[in-house]
């Protein structure tokens, strides 16, 4: 019989820059290999492109969006046979916390192939993906030629969303950034810098890009302590901005994760307290 696999796949409106095909992850001569594969299916009008405008009906409906399909196989970890690769995935798909660990696991494995692609590119408009962004995540199995193929066994649909929030708190959470954006847009706030560049650093961090997210969240928290040191009058204001002063002896994971988590912690009092 032949082996099987487990995988995450994601479904995403529109096109990666990544072309189709297969891309392998992780080193091999240890076992770690991840195997990537995108597709993309229902393209309308692939390769036909034009130059010149054409008249449009103002009441014609769009054209079909294009999916990008993204399966991530965990090749380093075969299922022995059918019964244990369906209790893997019944027992799996139960445990939440274990789906947000796969499902975060896979995210990175695509993550890491579009900055490849961005910085081979010398493309600086990188873009990362999130679960959220997916137009459904499934979680499953399957052989090695059917999720090569974007095919599977047996997968079940996954939740990515927020658990443990109300609907009216989900709500609230959604507006939140939307009231932002509105106010940004008409000149009533502004973003900081160290903003744009603390996110950056989280990026790089959970990317596990260590050296890249030092040197971000190095000009990120000069950046912070300048633009948001009168920012609010509250103790624990004063008291995150003073521990940020101080630069540690080293730049350990550890170190960094500890001192973005502060600068994050800053942010979001200042949003608390100003809203």
């Amino acid at each position: 019989m032949a082996k099987l696999f487990g995988f995450v796949q994601f479904d995403f409106a529109g096109t990666l820059p990544l072309a189709e095909g297969r891309y392998l992850s992780g080193a091999p001569e240890s076992g770690e290999e991840t195997v990537l594969v995108l597709q993309r299916l229902g393209a309308p009008g692939a390769g036909r492109r034009r130059r010149r405008g054409r008249p449009t009906p103002a009441e014609q409906e769009p054209e079909p969006v294009s999916l990008t399909r993204a399966t991530v196989i965990r090749a380093a970890a075969p299922l022995e046979d059918l019964p244990q690769a369906a209790r893997w995935l019944d027992d799996t798909s139960e445990d939440e916390d274990e789906v947000d660990v796969l499902v975060a696991e896979a995210t990175k494995t695509l993550n890491q192939a579009l900055h490849a692609h961005a910085v081979a590119a010398a493309d600086p408009c990188i873009r990362q993906l999130s679960p959220d962004h997916a137009e459904r995540v499934l979680l499953g199995y399957g052989s090695g030629e059917e999720t090569a193929d974007g095919r599977f066994a047996d997968a079940r649909k996954v939740d990515v969303g927020p658990r443990n929030a109300s609907r009216r708190r989900r709500r609230e959470e959604q507006l939140r950034p939307q009231e932002r954006v509105a106010a940004v847009l008409r000149g009533r706030e502004h973003l900081d810098a160290c903003e744009t560049l603390l996110l950056r650093a989280r990026a790089d961090l959970d990317a596990g890009r260590v050296r890249e997210a030092a040197l971000q969240l190095r000009i990120g928290l000069e950046a912070l302590l300048v633009e948001l040191e009168d920012a609010v009058d509250d103790p624990g204001h004063e008291a995150d901005l003073a521990s940020l002063r101080d630069k540690p002896a080293d730049e350990q994971r550890a170190t960094l994760e500890e001192r973005l988590k502060t600068a994050e912690r800053v942010l979001r009092r200042r949003r608390v307290l100003r809203d």
